[in-house]
């Protein structure tokens, strides 16, 4: 690790990085678009504090045709599950070095609902690693007409396994662990996390609910038929949307420089310009893999590289961590090689029945970790 790096622009190789590999990444992502795999793309590489590309292309909006626009170095997208790791775990951590928390805590103590059957020792490290046992989706917003009717609907339903057996993808335990969290703060998740985390670290477009002033600067997503409209600037998760645009599973907006930052600051042990926002065994813990013996690698909100069909590609270290997000974007973080990759795309626009995504991710993690020479 070199020090307690600050971002800045310089030539592929003062990072150790062939300039010409990496335009061959730009050529995937401009070939991606023009086979409709998404209608633009914002991608960052940053290594060892060096930003060596940081590239948009295509459209952030193409329908309607009256309201196109081009994607830009500073769209805001929506992070979708990105959320999970960048506001919901690192609050949490935020939360649990001050010692109102611990990841031990049974969920009941926090929601005495949340009992009977498998439920009884779910704890909030369940949640955080997917293996709480609660099913990976159900379409609450159909059902509920407030926030507290998702806590409800959650807390009535039967576990589909033991928690601890195996991970499965929930985005339903990020949902549960916002009522705690909120209930912990003493205030909403969005205030939260931009106090104390986004704001302090310089991450000035990532927010919730971003406020119509920043609409035309903000990819849009989806065609929604549920909604009538195309979505711009609010998220597209519909629980998330039910739940008031913030919620910790989705909802965070975000640019790739402002992922950037927070990535780096993983990178410094929790710190940036700085600016400590948590301690380096904090970071250690959340980049740990918490479910060893089980189907799936996970940290503390962070997806861990799996050996065999990771997003992050073949050529990332064994040590990289990051997180996609439904909408078309991810982050991956590798320590061992100092190497931030973030590519944000609206894949969802105008329809979410596009998964040429998952065919562009790992081609394009391979180009860039291949451009390291030194």
């Amino acid at each position: 690790m070199s020090g307690k790096l600050i971002l800045r622009h310089d030539k592929a190789q003062n990072a150790g990085m062939d300039p010409s590999i990496i335009k061959e990444a730009s050529n995937l992502i401009r070939s991606a678009i023009n086979e409709n795999a998404f209608p633009g793309a914002t991608f960052l590489v940053a290594r060892k504090g060096v930003i060596v590309a940081h590239e948009a292309y295509g459209d952030a909006v193409s329908t309607p045709p009256e309201m196109s626009r081009p994607m830009k170095l500073d769209t805001i997208y929506d992070m979708g599950s990105i959320t999970k790791p960048v506001a919901t775990a690192t609050s949490l951590m935020i939360l649990l070095e001050r010692g109102k928390i611990t990841l031990s805590d049974t969920v009941s103590h926090y929601v005495p609902e949340y009992t009977g059957g498998k439920k009884e020792g779910t704890t909030l490290c369940d949640l955080l690693t997917h293996t709480s046992g609660l099913p990976a989706w159900k379409p609450l917003y159909e059902v509920c007409k407030g926030r507290e009717d998702f806590l409800h609907e959650i807390c009535r339903m039967d576990l589909e396994y033991q928690p601890g057996e195996k991970v499965v993808y929930s985005c339903l335990g990020f949902i549960l662990l916002t009522f705690i969290l909120e209930k912990v703060m003493g205030e909403n998740l969005g205030s939260f996390a931009r106090r104390e985390v986004f704001l302090p670290l310089g991450m000035k477009d990532t927010l919730f609910n971003p406020p119509m002033a920043m609409r035309e600067r903000i990819a849009a997503t989806e065609r929604c038929k549920w909604r009538g409209r195309v979505l711009i600037g609010e998220v597209h998760d519909e629980n998330a949307f039910g739940m008031g645009g913030v919620s910790g599973n989705a909802g965070l907006f975000s640019t790739a420089l402002d992922l950037a930052i927070f990535a780096q600051a993983f990178l410094n042990e929790g710190e940036y310009g700085g600016t400590r926002v948590l301690s380096p065994l904090s970071v250690k813990l959340m980049t740990e893999n918490h479910t060893e013996k089980l189907n799936e690698p996970r940290g503390i909100g962070w997806a861990l590289k799996s050996k065999r069909g990771s997003s992050a590609g073949d050529l990332l270290s064994n040590s990289s961590f990051g997180h996609t997000g439904f909408p078309g974007d991810s982050l991956w973080i590798d320590p061992v090689n100092e190497l931030i990759v973030v590519l944000l795309t609206n894949r969802v626009h105008p329809t979410r029945e596009n998964d040429a995504i998952l065919r562009v991710r790992s081609p394009f993690h391979n180009i860039i970790a291949s451009s390291i020479v030194a």
